[in-house]
Formats: C-alpha cells, structure tokens, sequence
C-alpha cells in the first residue's frame, strides 16, 4: 500500500462525498472488506456501497482485491493509507467540492469520537486512563501554528510502527490534531 496520496481536482471531487470518506477510512482502518460488510458497518444498502467504491476505484483510492472472495462477492482494498489535502490553490479552484470534503472529514471525526466516547465504559481500566479529549485555546501567529503542526506530526510519526510489528500489548489508537483558527 502506497503511503500517502496528494488529491488533485479529479480526488478531490470523488471525495466529495460523506459515504466516499467513510467508506475509504473503514477500508484504511480495518482492511479489505465487500460492498455488503461496508454496507452493514454504515447502515447503507450494498447497491450504494457499491455505487461508491465504483466511484472511489475510478478516481483510483481502492480497487479489486482479487485475491479474496469468489466470482460473486467483490473485495476492495484502500491503495493509500492517507490522503494529503494542503493545496490551497486547488481549494480556490474547488470551494464546494473543498467546503464538502472537509466537512465530511470533521463529520467522520466526530463520528469516531462519539463511538469511542459511548464505547469507554466497556474498555479495560488501562485504555480509560489513557483516553483524552483536550482542546486548548491558543493565541499564534500563522507561523507559529505552522510550526506547531509540523511538531505534532513529528510526535506521531515517531510512535507509528512502520515496517516492525507492534508490541502484543498494543491497541489501535487514533490521534485526531485539529489546528483550526477560530472564525471571528
């Protein structure tokens, strides 16, 4: 799997889309899966599940896993593990395909954190100790959010655990950063 795609025009209006998000963060998170498991995981019907990998494949975020399944279950599988959105011009060129993606991230975000949040009763003692949810009000000039963001990035990157397997101990954990200067 290719680490990182930069989204271009033809991306990012294919990501335009909650379910498309939705879909390739599952297909990211848990692996490859049929339009059917993807449809039960997000209530939808396997016809619009369908619909939407279709979709994903031709802007080229998932294809076939042909080595899975038989000739009448389809398996898809991300080809990216993250997509990379910084171009500002492309957003100029782009505003409501940009406004909806972003969105669709923040929404799928929110989501995440909502099952967690609900799930955190049932989780062993060890995990509820380490659960956070923090936000801090800062006062920064754009370089020094810039800057602030890099560093963050740098943090996770070195507990990623690329190429070597993770201890037996370990749980997937997920790391939300949010820089968003507040409107006024």
């Amino acid at each position: 799997m290719n680490e990182s795609v930069f989204l271009d025009a033809k991306g990012l209006r294919a990501l335009a889309h909650p379910v498309r998000v939705q879909l390739l963060g599952l297909l990211r998170l848990y692996g490859p899966h049929t339009a059917t498991g993807l449809a039960e995981r997000l209530a939808l019907t396997s016809g619009a599940t369908s619909y939407h990998l279709r979709q994903l494949a031709a802007a080229g975020f998932v294809d076939e896993d042909v080595d899975r399944g038989n000739g009448r279950e389809r398996w898809w599988r991300s080809v990216h593990r993250g997509t990379e959105f910084n171009d500002r011009d492309l957003a100029e060129q782009e505003p409501e395909a940009a406004l909806i993606y972003l969105q669709s991230i923040a929404g799928s975000q929110a989501q995440r954190a909502q099952r967690t949040v609900a799930a955190s009763q049932t989780m062993p003692r060890e995990w509820r100790d380490v659960f956070d949810l923090s936000d801090w009000s800062l006062q920064l000039t754009p370089e020094e959010a810039h800057g602030l963001v890099e560093e963050l990035h740098a943090v996770v990157r070195r507990y990623r655990h690329e190429g070597t397997p993770a201890p037996d101990d370990a749980e997937r954990v997920v790391v939300v950063i949010h820089a968003l200067p507040e409107p006024s």
